[in-house]
């Protein structure tokens, strides 16, 4: 499968950060890029999630502690909030109303390959 277009990541990831904070007590960024690039958003670097955790924060859908590191230095943990979490049921909402916008505007079909119309 190949890799959806950057500016669609882009303008996803703040859903699915919330919808894979949702799922967990608190994560922090390696874990999350690991979560996205299990789901197939392998192409997500950390100069795009961190300003996207920043400003999930900054809107109060996440909140931020430090904790210890496995052996190594303090790591930054993530958790989703009350705020958040109704942040994610409206996104979610919206989201799968947009995506049947969009696939009501699709051929049910792609046409094979040399057989364009």
């Amino acid at each position: 499968m190949a890799a959806p277009p950057t500016a669609w990541t882009r303008a996803a990831l703040p859903l699915c950060l919330l919808g894979i904070l949702d799922s967990e007590v608190r994560s922090y960024g390696y874990a999350l890029l690991g979560r996205l690039g299990e789901a197939g958003l392998d192409g997500v670097k950390a100069a795009t999630l961190y300003p996207a955790l920043t400003r999930l924060e900054e809107e109060g859908a996440v909140e931020v502690e430090w904790g210890a590191g496995d052996g190594g230095p303090g790591r930054k943990y993530y958790r989703i909030t009350a705020e958040g979490r109704a942040r994610l049921r409206r996104d979610q909402a919206a989201w799968g109303a947009f995506s049947r916008t969009v696939d009501s505007l699709l051929p049910a079909k792609l046409p094979a390959e040399g057989n364009e119309k």
